[in-house]
């Protein structure tokens, strides 16, 4: 097995889910996520898509995102208000409470470490 991995989901099967109800804000986002590798220590990377809408998010993890497409809005519950489009990356880290709120149908690729 190689130590190299290429974000390629021609051929992958993704995973469909949704905000939980208690979380949810406005609109019906649906997620599309292709878990396209999982290392020891839970680490996880893969591609994440979602559809309009907007719901209440808490990270206890790291995550770096990269936006390929879309436009998001992620807003921290001290005020903070970060406009997300392709291209740009970012990193939430463990602690982060506020929105996700997706405006044009997002998808990011995404490395998460527990």
């Amino acid at each position: 097995m190689s130590d190299f991995l290429r974000f390629m989901i021609d051929d992958a099967a993704a995973e469909v889910s949704a905000p939980a109800p208690d979380r949810l804000l406005s609109g019906n986002p649906q997620f599309r996520t292709w878990n396209l590798d999982e290392a020891a220590g839970g680490v996880y990377s893969g591609i994440w898509e979602s559809t309009p809408g907007k719901w209440r998010v808490e990270y206890a993890e790291w995550e770096f995102c990269h936006i390929f497409s879309g436009v998001s809005i992620l807003s921290e519950d001290d005020g903070a208000v970060h406009a997300l489009r392709s291209g740009d990356c970012f990193v939430i880290r463990p602690g982060f409470r506020g929105c996700w709120e997706v405006v044009e149908t997002t998808r990011k690729a995404y490395v998460v470490k527990i």
